[in-house]
């Protein structure tokens, strides 16, 4: 592992820490989903879980609006009622990502406009 301090390593092991916690959580609430059915479902593992909700997507519109790229499937749904989560949950995080991109594009639209010049008047113009 390569770092430039002993700050950076112990920094780089919390973070793996961390990752650590949050993923057998993520194990833990998708083998108790896998236990209460009946049938054994491939997708209640963790990489292929991470790698199924994944799938759900913001796209920029024609519109210049964001918007979920697809609905969210019924395997996303079983594995989004492990976590405690249902479609809607989805759609209003999608919503709300969604309105603070639109917030920040006007900020920045904003920001980028150049201002008038006060002393316009002011000016001599040369007219031919």
């Amino acid at each position: 592992m390569w770092v430039q301090s002993n700050e950076a390593v112990s920094a780089k092991f919390f973070i793996e820490f961390i990752a650590l916690i949050i993923r057998n959580r993520f194990y833990i609430l998708l083998k108790e989903e896998m236990l209460r059915t009946e049938k054994r479902k491939n997708f209640l593992t963790v990489p292929a879980a991470l790698k199924e909700l994944e799938k759900i997507e913001l796209v920029r519109r024609q519109s210049g609006l964001y918007g979920l790229d697809h609905a969210v499937t019924r395997t996303q749904k079983i594995i989004l009622s492990c976590f405690g989560m249902n479609e809607d949950d989805v759609r209003r995080g999608a919503a709300s990502i969604a309105a603070s991109l639109a917030a920040a594009a006007a900020n920045q639209k904003d920001n980028n406009e150049p201002e008038e010049d006060d002393d316009a008047e002011n000016e001599i113009c040369d007219v031919d």
